[in-house]
């Protein structure tokens, strides 16, 4: 059992790496205010628990009732990602964030929740990588116990996210301008390869005729 937790562990840890989304999340929160950005952390990190811990108690069940495969997932959240990669590298993002942050916390603060939601918590988070991984992890649980040790498992690697979000605001303080914008850009060069990777794995999941 403590093998099947530790390679859980590590599986989990990869896949949705905790440490390189901070920056992540730093340059998708560009022109937030610190207390609104912590408010993001938070929801992004519930939000991102539900759709995991969904998936871990009911496997591809939720997916078969939808009539949705995991292939299709990976694909749709590609494209979904590959929009994002686009306005990080160009910059239209960090500027369109800045200009109208204020606006968006006062008169549409569900922007803020939506981004949350989108695309932090789900893809980021809650990917199709880390959707498969646990279920995956979950069929493969050795006994009852080391089932409720994956689900202890899931809550720590969520909350190495929220600790990483929470800390990217000091990361923020310490990095100028230019660092940032060269950030910023490479990370969204990072996530249009992200993306593109999703894309291809479903599109070569349905060709072999295994889209679930």
């Amino acid at each position: 059992m403590t093998e099947f937790l530790l390679n859980a562990f590590a599986t989990l840890f990869v896949t949705i790496d905790p440490v390189g989304l901070a920056p992540m999340f730093l340059a998708l929160t560009a022109g937030v205010s610190a207390q609104d950005r912590k408010r993001i952390a938070y929801r992004a990190t519930i939000t991102s628990g539900i759709v995991l811990f969904v998936f871990f108690f009911s496997g591809k069940t939720v997916l078969t009732l939808l009539g949705i495969s995991v292939s299709a997932f990976r694909v749709a959240g590609g494209i979904l990602l590959f929009v994002i990669a686009f306005e990080m590298v160009f910059d239209h993002r960090n500027k369109r964030k800045s200009e109208t942050a204020e606006k968006v916390v006062e008169h549409h603060p569900s922007d803020l929740n939506a981004m949350a939601v989108f695309p932090i918590a789900i893809p980021l988070i809650a990917g199709p990588a880390a959707i498969s991984a646990i279920i995956l992890l979950a069929s493969q649980a050795p006994t009852q116990v080391a089932y409720a040790g994956l689900a202890g498992v899931i809550a720590t690697i969520l909350g190495s996210c929220l600790l990483a979000f929470l800390l990217a605001d000091k990361i923020e303080r310490m990095m100028g301008d230019t660092v940032q914008m060269v950030v910023t850009r490479l990370l969204g060069v990072l996530l249009a390869a992200l993306s593109v990777q999703f894309i291809a794995d479903g599109i070569i999941a349905f060709a072999n005729g295994t889209p679930g």
